[in-house]
């Protein structure tokens, strides 16, 4: 298999110096306007026939954000939208509801991390030298004079491959965690039995949680009331269509 730099080193002179001006340009382009990926781990666990439980009551089971909170409102909001991409609904009030799903969220504490980066090198390729016949001034009779000098075109850049190094960097894991339950009071002690249940994360360098919860929420669509038969990982920007249903609300 070629390497970047053996790929590089194939291209005649003049598409390799086009490369190598344009790549700054295109990298600029490309932090300005490109969207946010995001890696989800998903586990989820559900009983037989759990997607048969269409009608649902919201709990809070946040301990730092109260009901009226408006951090609480929001992810509450998004967790609605996102389970009425399922065909659920929200029970009104004084209606028996299938299931009562309790939702938590938040940020972890920060873990410390070594990451490979990798990054392009470039070159500084000194010019071609040449000689140019050059009139230095003109004798008795009027004839030009010449003389040979040597000449040297401006140097090019050029790309040499990539090199990678670590890099020690803070993490934070952001975290949505759905659980429904039946909606029947406690029997003998114990909590009614869990239906299905969704724990939805992604790791990386920003603590907003609030940023990141509409990615969850829509990451997390999928899965309600299945069984992911171990973790899942899924890689979803947050310009996803399934985002933009989130963000936009029922």
């Amino acid at each position: 298999m070629k390497s970047h730099r053996d790929s590089a080193a194939a291209l005649p002179a003049l598409s390799r110096r086009l490369i190598a001006a344009a790549a700054p340009l295109a990298g600029l382009l490309l932090l300005g306007g490109c969207a946010s990926s995001y890696e989800v781990k998903i586990d989820a666990l559900a009983k037989p026939k759990a997607e048969e439980a269409i009608s649902y009551q919201i709990r809070n089971k946040n301990t730092t954000a109260g009901d009226e909170s408006l951090r609480y409102k929001e992810a509450a909001g998004y967790v609605r939208t996102a389970l009425s991409g399922k065909g659920m609904y929200e029970a009104p009030d004084g209606t028996p509801a299938d299931l009562v799903v309790e939702l938590d969220y938040g940020v972890g504490p920060p873990q410390s991390k070594v990451e490979t980066v990798s990054e392009p090198v470039y070159r500084v390729v000194p010019g071609r030298i040449t000689t140019q016949s050059v009139q230095v001034g003109t004798d008795r009779n009027g004839r030009p004079i010449y003389q040979t000098v040597t000449v040297q075109e401006p140097p090019t850049t050029e790309f040499d491959g990539y090199r990678e190094y670590q890099v020690r960097i803070t993490v934070y894991e952001k975290y949505l965690k759905l659980s429904a339950r039946e909606n029947k009071p406690a029997a003998e002690g114990r909590p009614p039995t869990e239906v299905w249940a969704v724990d939805i994360t992604s790791e990386g360098e920003s603590k907003d949680v609030r940023k990141a919860l509409p990615v969850l929420a829509a990451a997390g669509i999928d899965y309600v009331g299945k069984d992911s038969h171990g973790q899942k990982v899924v890689r979803i920007k947050d310009t996803n269509s399934d985002v933009a249903f989130v963000k936009k609300g029922m």
